[in-house]
């Protein structure tokens, strides 16, 4: 995993004191001056990668850079800067969603029913393009290269029956103890077989900002203990949402030819996510809610969150695509 290529002032600084190893106050003050300066800081190249670069420290870091900065002081409050700017866009993007007496699934159920996001997996299956999914397999690879990982950070901060049944979702997210079951292991492949580089990180600079801002929500609310219930609401989104597109992602492929062993990666999350579905709501939401009502709040919130996001990667590529051009970053060559 290599450093990526910077999008701006902020992560030429950045990216340039980590691999000399000394943040410079500048650099500190340049993030607090360019967050606070951001005026749409999801789709910020600049903003939104820099933040993506403080969090993959957590996550495999990079060759060059000591494994020390994780906890370095300073960089966090580097950090802490763009999080602050990162959490008020996404109050901007969902509001503040409020809980009532209802379940907390029912609630999770009317928000989901109430989400108006075009469907990136409807145009996909009836006439994406192999470039076009080419494109979506690189954005989305961002994420699913480590899937289960952003919120399995939050399983620590859990207790009794909702740290359980997320256990129980999460350990499917890693194949059940068979690595090659692994759901990163089966995107890999996908993205193998549609003749992408499935090395991890190695399309971080294709990927536009839309990526970034949503696996660095998740980052957010899996490595901050404030945000531990809407971590569990947007696992739960994700888990409620998934089964449907999931079809419809493998019958896209179906259509351009692709065979079983390509669509194992959606097929899988047919089966899982339609199980996972009520165990993420009532075992463990609901678990988590009961114990602690105050959360029920944050538990909406993620899951506004997820939803929203996901809309605002399908905006951003089908907008795009309509105008004949593409959805990356820049327009290069994405084969192995």
């Amino acid at each position: 995993m290599h450093l990526p290529e910077p999008r701006g002032p902020l992560t030429t600084a950045l990216c340039a004191d980590l691999r000399a190893g000394v943040l410079s106050d500048a650099t500190v003050d340049l993030a607090a001056r360019a967050a606070a300066a951001s005026t749409d800081p999801l789709a910020d190249e600049d903003l939104q990668l820099a933040l993506a670069v403080c969090y993959e420290l957590h996550y495999r870091g990079f060759d060059g850079v000591d494994d020390a900065w994780e906890w370095d002081p300073a960089l966090l409050t580097l950090r802490a800067h763009l999080e602050a700017r990162h959490t008020a866009a996404l109050r901007e993007l969902v509001g503040e969603p409020r809980a009532t007496e209802e379940p907390i699934d029912r609630q999770l159920t009317a928000l989901i029913a109430a989400d108006d996001s075009p469907s990136l997996s409807s145009y996909l299956a009836r006439s994406g393009t192999l470039a076009q999914w080419r494109e979506y397999l690189a954005v989305r690879s961002v994420y699913h290269l480590k899937e289960g990982d952003p919120h399995t950070f939050a399983v620590p901060r859990l207790s009794g029956r909702a740290k359980a049944a997320m256990v129980e979702i999460q350990a499917d997210e890693y194949g059940g103890g068979t690595p090659a079951r692994m759901h990163s292991e089966l995107f890999a492949g996908l993205m193998r077989d549609l003749e992408l580089d499935d090395t991890y990180g190695a399309l971080w600079d294709d990927a536009p900002a839309c990526a970034y801002a949503s696996v660095n929500t998740m980052s957010l609310f899996g490595l901050h203990r404030r945000w531990r219930g809407a971590a569990l609401g947007h696992l739960t989104a994700v888990e409620m949402t998934s089964s449907e597109p999931s079809r419809r992602y493998s019958a896209g492929l179906r259509r351009l030819g692709f065979g079983e062993g390509t669509r194992v990666f959606y097929d899988e999350h047919v089966e899982a996510d339609a199980v996972h579905e009520q165990i993420a709501s009532v075992d463990m939401c609901g678990s988590l809610v009961a114990g602690e009502p105050h959360l029920a709040a944050d538990v909406l919130f993620g899951a506004a969150c997820s939803l929203a996001l996901d809309g605002v990667t399908a905006r951003h590529l089908l907008g795009a695509w309509e105008a004949g051009r593409s959805g990356l970053r820049r327009a290069r060559a994405l084969a192995a």
